[in-house]
């Protein structure tokens, strides 16, 4: 018989309870009504949609409002029952929501962004609507007088947002992976530091102000930690998914990262589990393992009578190797590495030597041996049955 390999077991897989169908384009957006059992929902279809759950169990929507542009973003203030909805024409528009959750009052609108709004957070302690578009900016609104009262511009879209209410600290993803941490005042902003780590374009972040941890996805199929509270910079590198990340989100009382690409996929990290800090990587102008110099090296190539080599970089040590140097693949669990990434050859023979070997033998005559370094140090839970 052979092995049946379980990503988790069926045990504590998620239990679907509802689907709430009804939007004629994407949803770009869906909040839950905390201690309500509803849902907020914005979509491309140009329609917002407060759902509540009915005796039959069913979801039906108690308030169906058209917008003029496609809703491509929304932020939900529950103790003010505030509704602000980005839109692709730029705009960021403001709802009052009635407190059975029935009817919505328009209230004002933001003249925020020239282009698609890709993100909105509301501050009540500031009275400020923040978002970011993909007029390259990140914008702050006065939301009593409906006035702006600051821009930052980057070199490419503003894709993501997050915001630290305590210290006015703003966290924006871009087009070009990079994260800029801004410091937001009244009328102006300076710019704190710039984190880079991600090979594609930054498409979601998650900010937790307990441990002052940033997480970050991107297009490049990886998650990032970043330890913000600490100053250390980049502390972890998750990579599970097989298409780009797009959306995250981090559970504080069970200390799991939940992660969704685009493929459909949803993986559940412990942050529990002890690893190993993912490697800042190095730069060089030639190979550190057999010296040979990539391609830019002109000098050393003049010297040597060599062609250059194209630059990699292995997952585990973070050293500039070249291709040849570094032809070996290998999974890396305790460092955050599921599936099989580049390693430099002296790193690969040190992962074969930590590898846990398991023999199994059974009723079906066969014997069969296991490499069990992918289950140490997994987010997943693996169950497996192997004979």
């Amino acid at each position: 018989m052979a092995a049946e390999i379980h990503s988790r077991p069926q045990s504590s897989r998620p239990v679907l309870l509802s689907k709430i169908e009804g939007h004629q384009d994407a949803v770009t957006a869906a909040l839950l009504i905390p201690k309500e059992d509803g849902v907020i929902t914005a979509s491309e279809d140009r329609t917002i949609r407060v759902w509540l759950k009915r005796d039959s169990g069913q979801y039906w929507p108690s308030i169906y409002h058209t917008m003029a542009s496609p809703c491509s973003a929304m932020a939900y203030h529950h103790d003010s029952r505030r509704i602000f909805v980005g839109q692709d024409n730029g705009a960021v528009m403001e709802f009052h929501v009635s407190e059975d959750f029935n009817k919505m009052n328009f209230i004002k609108t933001y003249p925020a962004h020239q282009n698609r709004v890709s993100a909105i957070i509301f501050s009540l302690a500031t009275e400020w609507v923040i978002s970011t578009g993909h007029d390259k900016c990140v914008s702050w609104m006065c939301t009593r007088s409906g006035n702006m009262l600051g821009r930052h511009f980057f070199t490419s879209w503003a894709s993501c947002l997050q915001y630290d209410f305590d210290t006015q600290y703003a966290f924006v993803g871009d087009y070009s992976g990079q994260i800029t941490l801004l410091k937001l005042e009244q009328n102006t902003c300076s710019v704190i530091t710039t984190l880079k780590g991600h090979e594609g374009s930054v498409a979601c972040l998650w900010w937790d102000p307990i441990q002052r941890l940033l997480f970050s996805g991107a297009s490049d199929n990886s998650i990032i930690m970043w330890d913000i509270g600490g100053r250390k910079g980049r502390t972890l590198l998750l990579q599970g998914h097989h298409d780009k990340v797009q959306s995250l989100c981090y559970l504080q009382l069970t200390r799991q990262l939940v992660s969704c690409s685009s493929d459909g996929g949803i993986a559940v990290w412990n942050m529990d589990v002890s690893r190993e800090e993912a490697p800042q990587w190095l730069e060089s102008d030639s190979c550190q393992k057999c010296e040979q110099p990539f391609f830019w090296n002109i000098k050393q190539m003049w010297d040597t009578k060599t062609l250059g080599l194209r630059q990699h970089h292995c997952r585990k040590c973070g050293q500039a190797v070249c291709g040849k140097c570094s032809s070996k693949r290998s999974s890396y669990p305790v460092m955050g590495f599921e599936f099989q990434v580049r390693v430099c050859d002296s790193c690969y023979d040190s992962i074969k030597d930590e590898e846990g070997l398991m023999v199994t033998c059974g009723t079906d005559r066969i014997v069969k041996i296991w490499d069990m370094t992918p289950v140490v140090g997994c987010s997943l839970a693996t169950g497996f049955s192997p004979h």
